[in-house]
């Protein structure tokens, strides 16, 4: 068996599990953000009182964090009182971050476990070697009665990215060349198991974004065998303890894909749609009006830290923003520490409050009409922060500083 599919038997309690089949597991973790008031409303619908169980739920406020509106303030309100009803162990308010960032730092999420969340980038759990995925507001109010969840087991691709990535050349570069690739309905409902050399070495917030990156492409979950660092990152953190599930040698993919990443250049995924991908250098000299770093894809120190090394003693042009959204405030402290905060600032960056910010189009840098922004987050469809009549680019961190410092989309290796 594959060690995704050894994570379902177990929690299944089966002696095995194979693709296609129906079976109903036992969640480890569940997750809900600010956008779901209507899983509370569910569980009470369903006659639900308390959830099963205080220590393994909790609520992430990030999408409205602070919150922009009187309608996600009283959201906000009947989740903390739900919270508090049931006197659940964790809870992370608006003073926190991303979900998909906190869980992991707070202990939560580990090898081995089954993680749900109300959003569909919970394939970024892959990166620590768990089955994460996302679900609706009545799948998660039926997991906060029962603590299961029953799910088709997926089929398993195997998508492995070999060589070494060129100076200039980041995680989001390789996850848009292959989103370009494999496109936006490549893996409907699979899972995706990255391997590969580069794979192995490659370091957590890395690996995050590759997992975050594979909803984009149909997956039910994402997958990356734990390596050092990893284990490193979960065995200081972890809450409970974990068991690393690891493949059988023998164990035969649904489908395998080959990247070598040895000679690939940035990448920029154009309107409207994320596996619009080009080579960065093939896009002509556009205007940017906007620029964002941050969020679940591109919010982490690393990525803060490549923005402050291309801005660091420079200034960002009048009339052009950037955006830095920090993924958590762990991160955002981090940062400061390092004087990458102050770096951006005095460049003439704007630092919001940790979490989504302006990617879902709610607030902190939504966009106007006729607008080009260029971003670190992970989707470019019409209106997904701010005018329909905007433009999106997705780029690396890097991509996004160097453009910012120019005002036009820019490769960050003739500034690196």
């Amino acid at each position: 068996m594959h060690a995704l599919e050894k994570i379902l038997a177990k929690a299944s309690e089966k002696s095995s599990v194979m693709a296609g089949e129906i079976v109903t597991a036992k969640v480890s973790f569940a997750e809900i953000n600010d956008l779901y008031l209507q899983t509370v409303y569910s569980f009470k619908e369903m006659g639900g009182t308390k959830v099963w169980d205080k220590d393994r739920v909790a609520f992430v406020f990030d999408h409205y964090a602070p919150c922009p509106t009187i309608e996600a303030a009283r959201n906000h309100a009947e989740m903390r009182a739900f919270a508090q009803e049931n006197n659940l162990t964790y809870h992370f308010d608006v003073n926190a971050g991303v979900c998909h960032q906190v869980m992991p730092e707070r202990g939560v999420v580990y090898p081995g476990m089954i993680v749900v969340a109300t959003d569909s980038h919970t394939t970024t759990h892959g990166a620590f070697g768990a089955f994460g995925t996302g679900v609706g507001a009545t799948d998660m109010a039926t997991i906060l009665l029962s603590g299961e969840l029953w799910m088709r087991v997926p089929e398993i691709i195997e998508i492995r990215i070999e060589g070494t990535a060129p100076k200039g050349v980041y995680p989001k570069d390789v996850i848009l060349h292959i989103l370009g690739k494999i496109k936006a309905d490549g893996a409907v409902y699979k899972a995706i198991d990255f391997t590969g050399s580069y794979v192995e070495q490659l370091d957590v917030a890395g690996r995050m974004v590759l997992c975050n990156m594979a909803v984009e492409m149909g997956a039910k979950t994402a997958y990356m065998q734990p390596n050092d660092l990893v284990l490193e990152y979960a065995g200081k953190r972890a809450v409970r303890p974990f068991v690393v599930e690891y493949t059988d040698a023998d164990y035969v993919y649904a489908e395998s894909h080959v990247f070598d990443i040895s000679e690939l250049t940035p990448q920029l995924s154009a309107p409207h749609s994320v596996d619009n991908v080009y080579p960065l250098e093939d896009v002509g000299r556009v205007k940017i009006n906007q620029g964002v770093i941050g969020t679940c894809t591109g919010g982490r120190v690393t990525d803060i830290a490549v923005a402050a090394q291309i801005l660091r003693g420079k200034k960002i042009p009048e009339y052009i923003r950037l955006i830095i959204v920090p993924a958590s405030a762990q991160v955002m402290r981090e940062c400061m520490d390092k004087g990458y905060i102050q770096d951006l600032m005095v460049a003439g960056a704007t630092i919001t409050s940790p979490g989504c910010g302006p990617c879902l189009g709610a607030h902190e840098g939504v966009i106007a009409p006729g607008e080009i922004c260029i971003t670190a987050s992970n989707r470019n469809f019409p209106g997904r922060m701010g005018s329909t009549q905007a433009q999106l680019y997705l780029a690396s961190p890097a991509t996004v500083a160097a453009s910012a410092l120019n005002g036009y989309i820019t490769d960050p290796r003739t500034i690196l």
